[in-house]
């Protein structure tokens, strides 16, 4: 459920004075994550990597509130849920846009994901969840990235993240992913936060 709240009765008042108007108020973060353990899992399990990769996004947002917040038309509004945008290659040609509800259980989710980003491609039509908090994601994986930056329109204030295709070196694969976020939804300490929890679901997820 989406529901407008008070930013001055929030954490994040100050904040959302300061940046809310702002012309330019996405910051922009990126990391290099070792995906050892998710590869492994992927390929020994049989399961999609962007599957996994966007399960252990929802995790680790689900961990920090103010993933819950969104700032959006000069204002500040609550969802009590998340799903994981995907931009999935239709029938046509072109790309469409996928929302996948974000859920605890690995194996719900990837139900979820398989079904939805199926239903996309064939139909070329955008599944969009306008109750949920969308977590955008897109993943170029044509060529090794070492940054993606996204554009600012004014319009998407979600929080977003992209990547490439992962690096193998000898025992270690790793992928750089960049993060952008409004600064009027969380400060870099939240944003650090989630990239480390990020790491930490990487590292254990696991569907056995």
């Amino acid at each position: 459920m989406k529901q407008e709240i008070d930013p001055k009765e929030t954490d994040r008042a100050r904040a959302f004075e300061l940046w809310m108007k702002s012309p330019m108020p996405m910051v922009t973060l990126v990391k290099t994550f070792d995906v050892t353990h998710l590869r492994r899992v992927s390929e020994r399990q049989g399961l999609k990597f962007n599957m996994l990769l966007c399960w252990c996004i929802g995790k680790a947002a689900s961990q920090i509130p103010e993933f819950f917040l969104l700032p959006s038309d000069g204002k500040l509004f609550r969802l009590d849920r998340l799903a994981i945008n995907v931009i999935v290659d239709n029938v046509q040609g072109g790309i469409s846009n996928c929302d996948v509800p974000y859920s605890a259980d690995l194996q719900q989710f990837r139900r979820d994901y398989d079904m939805l980003t199926k239903q996309t491609a064939a139909t070329c039509r955008d599944i969009n969840d306008e109750e949920a908090m969308i977590v955008g994601t897109s993943a170029v994986v044509g060529t090794q990235l070492d940054c993606i930056v996204n554009q600012y329109s004014g319009i998407y204030n979600n929080p977003f993240l992209a990547w490439g295709r992962y690096r193998r070196r000898w025992f270690r694969t790793t992928l750089t992913i960049s993060l952008q976020f409004h600064h009027a939804q969380f400060d870099g300490r939240q944003a650090a936060l989630f990239l480390e929890r990020l790491q930490q679901a990487l590292n254990t997820t696991d569907t056995r």
